[in-house]
This record gives structure tokens, sequence and C-alpha cells, in this order.
């Protein structure tokens, strides 16, 4: 079985060279500490998980660094939040390049350290799992839609050749809720594993609290709470509008989507690819899927996410606007192998009201033939790479 190589490999290598420290952040089990060890093999490898370090380092953290002279990795470094400031302190005096490499799965402890102790001495790349090219470049791609959206994507499905249902319910158990614990005080975790399965339901829709919050039987601000949980363990993310009013009538609301489209079926119970194949979310999955490959690009890179969606009040949408300097790039996904006219109606209204704001569009379809239909570009899914190398990194 050939080793999945690493996007994000080459970035981190680039960024070593001109920071004293950085950061990999992202889900549990997407491959970073199994990244950093690769790229920085010369480095002892130090689990802030384990309990008697994390006890140390807590307890004298002067000590705890100066183990490592020549720098370390840092394992969920968030572990332990008092060490930010002394990691500052080390790395002004010794001037180093890529001295540290900090890791972690949570959003919350992780980047406050870093933004108010170590802000400007590091870089930040969030490591979301494989993207399909890395899976294609390693041979290991799902030769069809129905296949990449069931397994997902996260490497230990891949590297161990795990059943997907069994390895996302263990991970659910696992970590999910295990992050959960450590960030809020849940009483009572089945209310929480409803709220996540009705949050997979929402996957690829407007985001609306009340109506999540009334299914669940909790209070809007509990929604609201919880929603932030899983966004800090990089469960979910928040596509936002686009903030250019094209009309009075755009919709403000953000949407929902899964960062893998594997756990995301696997919550909505499906239980294997042929079922997918006709399952009323297919459509949803799909657009999770097409979403996530561009974040994943952009991240691999170690820039932000460039993307945005569009809709007003009558319905009328664009899945995904991605932004390039004062212009817009207009896409739709679509899961079906077949192209259908009505696919492009939201691009092409969208393009009739944005006139000169656009910069071109494309349709990403679960079919194999790319092609060009008008001014429309439309990418067969396995092409969608190098879609991004051309378009999305603009």
């Amino acid at each position: 079985m050939s080793i999945v190589e690493r996007t994000a490999a080459k970035t981190l290598k680039r960024l070593a060279k001109s920071y004293p420290a950085l950061v990999v952040t992202g889900p549990r089990q997407s491959g970073k500490t199994t990244l950093v060890q690769a790229v920085f093999r010369h480095m002892p490898y130090v689990s802030l998980e384990e309990i008697d370090m994390r006890e140390f380092a807590d307890k004298d953290p002067r000590g705890f660094l100066n183990q490592y002279p020549d720098g370390a990795i840092l394992d969920e470094v968030q572990r332990c939040p008092d060490l930010f400031s002394y990691l500052q302190s080390r790395l002004d005096e010794d001037k180093k390049m890529g001295l540290f490499i900090l890791t972690g799965s949570q959003q919350f402890g992780l980047i406050s350290g870093v933004s108010q102790s170590l802000a400007g001495r590091v870089a930040k790349i969030s490591l979301l799992p494989f993207s399909l090219h890395e899976l294609q470049k390693a041979k290991q791609a799902p030769k069809s839609t129905e296949d990449l959206l069931f397994k997902g994507l996260y490497p230990p499905i891949y590297d161990r050749k795990l059943e997907p249902h069994v390895w996302y319910n263990n991970y659910v158990d696992t970590y999910v809720e295990r992050d959960v614990r450590q960030l809020i005080n849940v009483r009572d975790l089945s209310t929480f594993q409803r709220f996540i399965r009705m949050c997979a339901a929402r996957t690829g829709q407007i985001l609306n609290l009340s109506s999540l919050s009334s299914d669940c039987g909790i209070t809007h601000n509990t929604a609201k709470a919880w929603i932030s949980v899983l966004e800090a363990s990089y469960i979910i993310h928040l596509l936002q509008p686009h903030h250019k009013n094209f009309n009075k009538r755009m919709i403000k609301s953000p949407k929902l989507y899964f960062h893998d489209p594997g756990l995301a079926a696997w919550l909505l119970g499906v239980q294997s690819a042929r079922q997918l194949a006709t399952h009323s979310a297919r459509g949803q999955v799909f657009e999770t899927w097409v979403v996530s490959e561009f974040m994943k690009y952009r991240y691999n890179h170690a820039l932000r996410s460039n993307l945005y969606f569009w809709r007003d009040s009558r319905g009328m949408e664009v899945d995904i606007l991605v932004e390039k300097a004062d212009r817009l790039l207009a896409v739709e996904a679509k899961s079906g192998q077949t192209v259908a006219r009505d696919f492009f109606d939201g691009l092409n209204k969208f393009s009739g009201m944005a006139g000169k704001d656009v910069a071109g569009s494309a349709l990403i379809y679960g079919g194999k033939q790319s092609q060009k239909r008008g001014n429309v570009y439309v990418l067969a899914w396995t092409d969608i790479h190098q879609f991004c190398a051309r378009i999305v990194n603009g």
C-alpha cells in the first residue's frame, strides 16, 4: 500500500524557515502527529495527553522546556495553557526558526494561547482529513462518488483499511464526546448525540438555531454553545453568506457543513455506499465534500478560507462563491452523473445579477467527463484538484 503524502508537508517545511514556532491544528485523527513527525524527524516528540508529561509541564514549565534545548514537537499543547507564556520567553531568547512544533485538536485553548502569548512568532496551518488528490497520488482513491462519500477521508480508514461505519461509531464515542466533556458540562450525552445527528441532517443547509434547538428539546443558547463546540473540535464549520449586498433580500444566516462527508453520512444512518446512491441527503453530502475539498486546498497552503455562498429569500442560490481579489467565482455542486439544464439556474441568475463582479462560473458534478457549457466550466468530481489549483488559489 502506498504511503499517502500530505500536501501540507511542503508548506510546513517552508514556514519552519521563517517562524520560531509552527501550530498544526485540526480534528482528531486527521493525521497531525503523523505529519509533523514525518516532516521534523530530528525533533523529539512529547504528547501532553500523557498525564506524567502534562503534570511536568504544568508544575515546572521552565524545567520542562529546558529538556529540549534544540526544540521539540509538543502534541495537544492546549492541554497545558500556562505553557504558552513560557514558550514566548523561550522563543524570544533563542531566536531560532522552527524551534517548536505545536499541535492541537481543540481551537478554543490552542488559538487563545497562541493569540495571547505567541502572536507574531507562530505560523498556523489547519490539517483536515485527506484530500481526494492526496489519495489519488497514493492510488487509494475511491472509484465512485458513493464510495467516497460513504468512506469519508479520515486517514485511519485508509491506513488500516477499516470499516467506515465501525470506525465512525468509535470516533464519535471516543473523541467527539470526550472533547465535549472537556469543553462544556453536558449532563445528558444522549441529547448531545441527538443534536449532532440533527446537525448532520442539516449539512449543506442554512443554519436555523431555533428549529435545531426545538427539534432537540434544548434552549436556543444551548444549541448555539454546542455549535461552537463542534466548530472548535473541527467537526463542523459555518459558511457565511457573501457580505456584498447584491440585493436587499439576501439571506444573512450561515450554512452548516461537516468537515468530512463520511462522518455526516454515518450520522445520517447510512450503512453502505449502495444505500447512499439513493439516499435523500446524497446531494447535501456531495456538496459537503466539495466545500471541504476547497477548504483543504487553502488550508494545506496555510491560507484562510475564501469561500462564501449566496442565497436570496426566494430560494435562488449559488452553493459556493470563491473570493478572488475584488471579484467572485460562482460554483455549483451537483451529485448527479448526468448534466441537467436546471443545474445552471442558480449560476445564470447570479451572473446576470452580479454582472462584472463575477470572474467565472463552474459546476462540479458526479459524472466522469469535464467539459465547457457556454460560459460555465463543468468539472468531473475526479478533477476537483486541478480546478482548485487553477482557480481557487486566487
